[in-house]
């Protein structure tokens, strides 16, 4: 059985159109511009539950006991994916912040947050499209 990356590389589609829709708006101070500043912190969100989600199950690919994986928090899952290589210890650091930024947009609503979450949004999107087809070729090669 494959690993589907695909709704992983669809919400980093969405986040990317996003991005360049705030890019190419430029008026900060308009709905609009918050509507796109909106969309790419929720694409953000998505995108990084789906991660979480793929990485267990690439995880499990390594053996020991599935419920064991299905225990983790999300930061130990980033952890042994680091420890496992399906990320480098840099890449675990910024997945490790990507997380603590999106435990933060969940209970602050202001805009100042949400323009700093902005900054962290072009790497993070590096990061999902290094990501994705590890994890998919590491799966594939467990089944």
């Amino acid at each position: 059985m494959a690993l589907n990356v695909e709704h992983l590389l669809r919400t980093a589609a969405t986040l990317e159109q996003a991005l360049i829709a705030i890019e190419n708006h430029g008026q900060r101070d308009d709905v609009l511009f918050d509507l796109y500043r909106n969309a790419a912190i929720k694409s953000f969100e998505l995108s990084l539950e789906t991660a979480g989600k793929l990485l267990r199950k690439a995880l499990k690919a390594y053996g020991g006991a599935p419920r064991s994986v299905d225990a983790l928090v999300f930061n130990d899952v980033l952890r042994h994916a680091g420890k496992h290589g399906l990320i480098d210890a840099p890449a675990v650091e910024r997945w490790l912040g990507y997380r603590a930024n999106r435990n933060n947009t969940a209970h602050d609503y202001g805009a100042g947050f949400a323009n700093e979450t902005l900054k962290l949004l072009p790497q993070y999107l590096r990061d999902v499209r290094v990501l994705a087809p590890r994890i998919k070729s590491i799966f594939d090669a467990s089944a």
